[in-house]
């Protein structure tokens, strides 16, 4: 393992946006600069807004088509590629250290990367060189999500990148009513920043209920949920008060607040 494997990779949470992305005049190099910025990683852990699967699943380990799990969209976005090598060593990994009593692990090895995935990979890394393995949210209960995350922060030590891939706000419903960035969306982005600011773990786990317009801006939790699964991974080092908002802002009007810690 090189030298730079061998530092402790931070743990990520981003807001990945929907395929049209790629067109954003701005945030796909929001994202190229945050990865160009980061140790290399030996391989990447991606956490999906997209994928819920109990038992936790493990994805393809070998390269496989895409999920394009989106409708209605131009044909152009359904025609993307891209050919990360499977990693079957740390999906060997993940099984020894998720497995427990009451926490089964299964393989679904035709399931290929989602695009909670591969559209914010495409931008940080282009070259598609990088091994990558998705696993699934066998549940949206922040506390068990925290758990996984502290038992997969091993994986940091070993040169891997941990990536929860959800959006800070998440309430397309609503948008169509809305011109600009709504309030709901606008509060709770910045209640949130204040609650990671400040280390408030448990305001954030009962985010539903202790934040401004929270059931409005995730009127289903399944777009936050994978914060806490990076938060589980940086708890375990000790690491949740090193935390820092990269990259801020809306895209059509949802927060697109990515986070890294360590």
């Amino acid at each position: 393992m090189s030298a730079t494997t061998r530092e402790r990779m931070p743990a990520l949470y981003l807001s990945h946006g929907a395929p049209p992305l790629a067109d954003d005049p701005v945030w796909p190099g929001e994202l190229a600069a945050w990865s160009a910025a980061l140790p290399r990683p030996k391989a990447i852990l991606m956490v999906s807004a997209h994928w819920e699967e109990a038992p936790l699943a493990l994805g393809a380990t070998t390269t496989v088509p895409l999920v394009y799990d989106f409708w209605g969209f131009p044909e152009h976005y359904y025609r993307v590629r891209y050919e990360a090598p499977g990693a079957p060593e740390l999906a060997e990994s993940v099984r020894k250290l998720l497995r427990a009593p009451g926490m089964p692990v299964q393989d679904i090895p035709d399931r290929g990367l989602d695009h909670g995935a591969y559209v914010p990979l495409v931008e940080m890394y282009p070259g598609a060189d990088i091994p990558v393995l998705q696993v699934s949210m066998p549940t949206l209960d922040p506390v068990r999500l925290m758990e996984i995350g502290r038992r997969l922060a091993p994986l940091r030590d070993e040169g891997v990148l941990i990536v929860g891939s959800g959006f800070f706000t998440h309430n397309l419903a609503a948008l169509r009513h809305a011109g600009g960035v709504p309030a709901w969306s606008a509060e709770f982005d910045d209640w949130g920043r204040q609650a990671l600011d400040g280390g408030d773990v448990d305001a954030l786990l009962d985010f539903l209920h202790r934040s401004p317009a929270g059931q409005l801006a995730h009127p289903r939790t399944e777009h936050f949920a994978p914060l806490f699964v990076t938060m589980g991974a940086a708890d375990a080092a000790g690491e949740l008060g090193e935390q820092k908002s990269v990259i801020d802002g809306f895209w059509l009007g949802l927060a697109k607040r990515s986070v890294q810690f360590g």
